[in-house]
């Protein structure tokens, strides 16, 4: 049960970090996920270990099964390290990159980091790095001639925005960067308090 929800964890922690993978480069900020992952194969392995040793009675296999789960401890202990580290490079991650995201933006043609951009603004209610002001610098807004950003930054509820800046009230005012920062920060300690409690449980 253990190892099943380890293995979740890493494997949410995988599937969500897609979503954001545009807005960071360091691939190393997945190392944490990976390492839970094995963790969760290896508990169960040991697992199954653990209950033939104490069927049979075997002191040798109770001793291995204490000096893996003892390895399994350290390695917990280094994952929470490491998520706490790659978890305080999220915002340099974000905001080295975000610039570079948003000035790729095609909305005629949406390629993979324009569908991206998309994606966080309807599912985080943003607009923009820092507002949706931000939309003027970049060169699809100049490009497009049209006075508005990309419909992603209209309020849900509204069903006649056009995106139109010269209806602000219709947008989204809060910046993209911070909410993705704070939502990847989130993912991280998921796997800092997953590896923790396990932790926890195994001593």
């Amino acid at each position: 049960a253990a190892a099943g929800i380890l293995c979740y964890v890493g494997a949410y922690v995988f599937i969500t970090y897609d979503d954001y993978d545009h807005f960071f480069e360091d691939v190393y900020t997945l190392i944490p996920a990976v390492i839970i992952i094995a963790v969760g194969t290896l508990l169960f392995i040991i697992g199954l270990i653990g209950c033939c040793a104490t069927i049979r009675e075997s002191r040798c296999g109770l001793a291995t099964f204490v000096i893996i789960l003892l390895l399994v401890f350290i390695t917990e202990v280094v994952v929470v390290v490491l998520g706490y580290i790659y978890r305080a490079k999220v915002e340099d991650e974000v905001d080295h990159s975000i610039q570079k995201v948003y000035n790729g933006y095609n909305g005629t043609n949406p390629d993979a980091a324009s569908r991206a951009i998309d994606y966080v603004q309807r599912q985080l209610r943003c607009c923009g790095i820092h507002n949706y002001s931000d939309w003027e610098n970049t060169v699809w807004f100049k490009q497009t001639k049209n006075n508005s950003v990309p419909l992603s930054c209209c309020k849900a509820a509204l069903s006649n925005c056009t995106g139109s800046l010269t209806r602000p009230m219709d947008l989204y005012s809060e910046g993209c960067e911070a909410l993705v920062v704070k939502k990847l920060q989130e993912i991280m300690m998921y796997v800092i308090w997953a590896a923790l409690a396990f932790a926890a449980i195994q001593v």
